[in-house]
């Protein structure tokens, strides 16, 4: 399977997407710049992370590369967090927006464990 195909591409670039849409609304529509400059900041860069490990030099540089992913992955939950509890966007999109994030966070961790352990086979 090429990387373009794996399920972490594919949902992780997607969700990049929404993320943009989103800043784009939050920009354009209610004017807000600072919470929305930093959710596109670590929304986008979990596929970019994704996307970078495809040339990782090494096992332990590809697990880095999806570590800093997993940890953007976090910090956009917390900044969605944050435009829920301000009211800048909807429980319902809040609620959606989660869904996928955490499904991003669960698809990091498996690659992640899966190729520790591996690393650790001859």
């Amino acid at each position: 399977m090429k990387q373009e195909e794996s399920p972490i591409w594919i949902k992780s670039k997607a969700y990049a997407v929404r993320i943009i849409r989103l800043t784009r609304h939050l920009q354009d529509d209610l004017k807000e710049y600072i919470l929305s400059n930093q959710i596109k900041r670590s929304g986008t860069s979990i596929g970019a992370n994704v996307r970078e490990s495809r040339n990782a030099q090494s096992r332990a540089d590809f697990i880095n590369k999806l570590q800093i992913a997993l940890k953007e992955s976090d910090e956009t939950q917390y900044w969605l967090e944050l435009l829920v509890e301000t009211e800048y966007i909807s429980q319902d999109l809040f609620d959606s927006l989660m869904a996928d994030n955490k499904e991003l966070t669960a698809l990091l961790t498996s690659i992640i464990n899966s190729t520790k352990n591996n690393q650790n086979k001859p």
